[in-house]
């Protein structure tokens, strides 16, 4: 058995292309006799799945007899008619896709799940795997029944049998601060949910439902019609099915924050209008909004997402801050039994996709900037940007005696001071720091206000005199100081890759110079986000704080990615640009908030066919950079969504990775 089984592990790709051929022409005997072409392409998957599931020395025997039988069925020694060519190729084109999927899943499990799962694993090894670590057994011959069940394999198997409307409730034991759990909400394809699914359960750290020697399995209730509880059998985490509150039992009557591990529950909460306060800082409408903030307590949302403008607070004068008009909404929300999210807004508002009203940057900045207009971001064209500050000016001593990143943290840390009893309360849930254009980390390389258009590449921005010296300093430590420029062949706002020498294939992007200015321009906005976040942490310390990061999706089936590299994404096809950040994240504990997750949407829109556009696939590219380093993921809807699959405004829900 031992020596069959490796000579089965052995098999090279080859052999199973042979195998394949093989099944092929069996099948067309039995298409010729049965007369139906489409089941014989049927018969042959059924093969491939059913073969793994006998034994090693079945397995070899069973080719020889499908072999016997179809000749014998075939009678009569007529000549065998081959099937075209094409169709040979289309089905083994779509044997190596189906194949290639596989051996990316069982990779996937092979890092981050430590299963092992042999090197021709199908399946049923997955199925058995998974089985196991729920704390059943599974046999040789697929048997499979619960490992605490001291009867026979049938009787275990009908005793956790239960009616189809049964449902089965986890013990709420916190999981260690290492491990998160995710949980994802909403309506999904079979793929999408298995995928969800594999990345709930399979964890780079140890598990609380891990069933190790060392550690006590965890346990759920099954539930039956009648009431009564029977056996308690282990469940893997994430792998619960949205269930009627009635139905829940043994649930904390108030969850840790955040943590909603082996719980159907996703905190969702709604964006307030951007003008809810205005620039005399008071509520704007306060009687309609009560009433709107009354219709989403009925709806049973979790909470509210609102921006607390620096240019409303700190209109004036510098640290002169004045939070009149959010301590009378805060007190609404507190009193309807909702919770906060606030953003740290050190952004302009107005001019953008979707902005309604006009909030600039503070009176007193803004004079500032009239005197020495470089402290905001510039393209080559020496266009200056007024809609934030420039990173160049983080440690610049050029607002009053502060330095930019003092400033953002004096206002923080006012914010703190003045809401005390809000964060003591648990009534503000998180704080999501701007750290650019639209409270996003990224440069503002697609102004609309320049004459950007969609889908155009954007500008990168760079071209102030704090910017270009810190360039020069790189550059000069390299030791190529004529490199201290940036690219003038990369286009301009609304050029396409293929139309400019830097973005094209085999273009300056990816060429010595090239790679040196691609570092230091992501590399600034990595600085950036890595300061900002640790006075955030420090302001705010003990509340969940995130950063934001927008979905540039077009141009992502390009090799350069030119609209992610002008955002300061260094994300070309050889490379993974946003790793760095979520690491980056990681350090500070913060939560990453992305607001490309409307991407089934996005996709019916036929424009994104002329973009070269991806968003499924930088969503994905984005929310494996999260799980690989263990950080809460946020995802916010850009667009209105009116469907099953997002909430029904523009509104932000969470869910965790893991």
């Amino acid at each position: 058995m031992a020596t069959s089984m490796q000579k089965l592990v052995g098999v090279s790709e080859e052999d199973d292309e042979e195998e394949m051929e093989m099944d092929v022409k069996e099948e067309d005997d039995e298409d010729e006799e049965n007369g139906e072409k489409q089941i014989a392409a049927q018969m042959m998957i059924g093969v491939d799945e059913v073969m793994p599931s006998t034994s090693s020395s079945d397995q070899f025997q069973y080719q020889p007899q499908l072999q016997e039988q179809v000749s014998n069925q075939g009678g009569g020694g007529g000549a065998r008619r081959s099937r075209p060519l094409e169709e040979k190729e289309r089905t083994k084109l779509r044997e190596r896709h189906r194949r290639a999927i596989t051996a990316r899943i069982l990779a996937g499990l092979r890092r981050h799940g430590n299963y092992n799962l042999r090197v021709r694993a199908d399946i049923n090894d997955v199925i058995a795997a998974l089985a196991r670590e729920a704390g059943w057994v599974v046999l040789p011959d697929g048997t499979t029944f619960p490992s605490r069940s001291q009867s026979s394999p049938a009787a275990g198997t009908s005793a956790g049998m239960t009616s189809s409307s049964s449902q089965m409730v986890s013990q709420q034991i916190p999981p260690p601060p290492a491990t998160l759990q995710g949980v994802s909400s909403g309506y999904r394809t079979t793929v999408e949910y298995n995928a969800c699914r594999m990345k709930s359960v399979f964890m780079p750290t140890p598990s609380p439902y891990d069933l190790s020697s060392t550690a006590p399995a965890q346990s759920s209730g099954v539930v039956a019609d009648g009431g009564e509880q029977t056996e308690r059998l282990p469940l893997i985490a994430g792998s619960l099915q949205v269930i009627n509150d009635k139905q829940i039992i043994g649930l904390p009557t108030k969850l840790p924050e955040r943590d909603f591990a082996g719980t159907p529950f996703v905190p969702v909460y709604v964006m307030l209008p951007l003008g809810v306060i205005n620039m005399k800082c008071e509520l704007a409408d306060p009687d309609g909004l009560l009433k709107q903030l009354r219709v989403l307590k009925s709806i049973n949302v979790d909470g509210v997402m609102v921006d607390c403008w620096w240019g409303i607070v700190e209109a004036h004068a510098p640290q002169e801050y004045n939070w009149n008009g959010y301590q009378r909404l805060f007190q609404m929300v507190r009193e309807l039994k909702l919770k906060l999210q606030v953003v740290m807004s050190f952004h302009e508002c107005g001019g953008n996709v979707g902005d309604d009203v006009c909030i600039p940057l503070p009176h007193w900045v803004a004079e500032i900037g009239r005197s020495n207009p470089e402290i905001f971001f510039t393209d080559r064209e020496g266009r200056r940007n007024p809609e934030c500050l420039s990173w160049g000016i983080d440690k610049e001593r050029v607002l009053r005696g502060r330095t930019a990143v003092e400033v953002y943290f004096d206002y923080m840390r006012s914010f703190r001071v003045e809401f005390d009893e809000f964060f003591e309360d648990g009534i503000i849930s998180m704080v999501e720091v701007g750290l650019g254009p639209c409270g996003e980390l990224r440069y503002p390389s697609c102004p609309v206000k320049h004459g950007w258009r969609y889908p155009g590449i954007g500008e990168f921005q760079c071209h102030d005199q704090y910017m270009l010296k810190s360039l020069r300093k790189a550059a000069e430590m390299r030791g190529h100081s004529f490199w201290a420029r940036g690219p003038d062949n990369a286009g301009s706002y609304n050029s396409q890759p293929h139309e400019t020498g830097f973005f094209c294939d085999g273009g300056d992007y990816d060429g010595y110079y090239g790679r040196f200015f691609l570092n230091w321009y992501s590399q600034v906005l990595l600085n950036h986000g890595d300061r900002v976040l640790s006075l955030a942490k420090l302001a705010f310390d003990g509340t969940c704080i995130t950063a934001k990061l927008p979905g540039i999706h077009w141009w992502y089936k390009t090799a350069s990615h030119a609209a992610e590299l002008t955002a300061g994404y260094y994300n070309p096809c050889n490379r993974d640009g946003y790793t760095a950040i979520a690491t980056m994240l990681q350090k500070h504990g913060a939560a990453l908030s992305f607001s490309c997750t409307e991407h089934h949407i996005l996709e019916q829109q036929d424009h994104l066919r002329e973009a070269l556009a991806d968003p499924r696939g930088l969503v994905w590219q984005v929310l494996n950079a999260a799980w690989d380093v263990c950080i809460p993921i946020a995802s916010e809807n850009a667009f209105l969504c009116h469907d099953r699959a997002q909430p029904t405004s523009h509104g932000e829900t969470e869910f965790h990775g893991i």
